[in-house]
């Protein structure tokens, strides 16, 4: 489905510049934050099968008995602040 956005100019340019920099999409950055947001609601958002942010806001590895911290899961979380 298309939709139309107004967003303030400053925001969709960071989006841009970010999108950029991940080397993917607007539209997969807004897909992805939409999910994030609407999965928040129960107060523990998924960053990933393996992690998630729990009520204080501090992000709790999921326990799954194979998750395994590497420094690139590190900088997804990073990345997701």
């Amino acid at each position: 489905m298309k939709t139309t956005l107004e967003l303030p100019d400053e925001l969709l340019a960071e989006a841009k510049a970010v999108a950029l920099k991940r080397k993917t999409t607007l539209r997969s950055m807004f897909e992805h934050a939409l999910r994030r947001e609407i999965g928040s609601s129960d107060g523990a958002a998924s960053l990933s099968p393996h992690y998630r942010i729990g009520p204080s806001g501090i992000p709790l590895i999921n326990h799954t008995g194979n998750a395994v911290v590497t420094s690139a899961l590190v900088r997804e979380l990073l990345e997701e602040e």
